[in-house]
């Protein structure tokens, strides 16, 4: 598994003049996610925290609530075809009082069954019923009031910038960074990177339930990426109150952050940022 691939490119200038030379492209990589002996998806992402991937996106589809819902993640099963280990394949074990209400319900949760494959651009697109992507929240966001200064958002996306290795050799790949608001200045919590932003979302809001960090109700989620409706509910699951980006956000982003409370930024960068849902949060009543 390699997060950055080296391959020859050839390059051409504004001159006409062709030159090769080696670059580094963001890596990519399938990986199938069983719930027990059930094929639950196939995924592409970018290798490393895939253990927080996993995790993250069992939270988002409904599936668990706390890190104590999964007993163990295998990753030794998966194999190339010429028998060597490839990590791509993560057999999930839950509780058992999770794998019974899942028995229950036919083996997952109502509507919850998804296509076999998900492209690492869209994190809904397998979902079998669309009107199951509207889900309900394990965790309450807190009131929709202050609890910072307005104008420490703006640091936001330099402050994760620094901490993207994989952008700044590839210039490939988004990342999703989460910032802990207490006194004074924003804690950036962690960073993850990934080829596909709802991975990269995964990836974070997962370490935080490896860390009981849940509900991260004094938390901002900050994305490389557009604002998009998936990345939205993926907040609210995990208590997030704020989704920062640094591009625009989409008509169902926003009407998903209305109806949920979910405060929506957009365009956060060169100092200045626009909000688009749940305003209170800044403004105050």
């Amino acid at each position: 598994m390699r997060r950055s691939v080296r391959t020859r490119v050839h390059v051409f200038g504004p001159t006409g003049r062709i030159r090769t030379k080696t670059d580094k492209v963001a890596g990519e990589e399938p990986l199938e996610i069983r719930l027990g002996d059930q094929e639950f998806t196939v995924m592409m992402r970018t290798p490393g925290m895939d253990t927080e991937l996993v995790l993250g996106l069992l939270l988002g589809e409904r599936i668990i609530r706390t890190a104590s819902d999964v007993v163990e993640i295998d990753f030794s099963t998966g194999l190339d075809p010429d028998g060597t280990r490839n990590y791509n394949v993560a057999r999930v074990r839950l509780s058992p009082e999770v794998s019974s209400a899942l028995t229950e319900n036919g083996g997952l949760p109502a509507g919850q069954e998804r296509n076999i494959y998900t492209s690492s651009a869209c994190g809904i697109c397998g979902t079998a019923a669309l009107e199951a992507v509207t889900k309900v929240s394990s965790y309450p966001l807190p009131a929709p009031e202050p609890f910072f200064d307005p104008a420490t958002l703006c640091e936001l996306p330099n402050i994760m910038r620094d901490q993207q290795p994989l952008f700044a050799t590839t210039g490939g790949i988004h990342a999703a960074g989460l910032f802990e608001f207490g006194a004074g200045s924003p804690t950036l919590l962690t960073v993850a990177e990934d080829v596909g932003r709802h991975n990269a979302v995964d990836k974070v809001l997962g370490w935080a339930m490896r860390e009981d960090l849940l509900p991260l109700s004094s938390c901002v989620l900050q994305v490389s990426s557009r604002a998009s409706f998936e990345l939205v509910q993926k907040a609210a699951m995990a208590g997030v109150p704020v989704l920062s980006a640094v591009s625009a956000p989409s008509s169902a982003a926003v009407e998903l952050g209305n109806s949920l409370g979910v405060t929506v930024i957009g365009f956060n960068r060169k100092g200045a940022f626009n909000v688009y849902s749940a305003p209170e949060r800044l403004l105050g009543n």
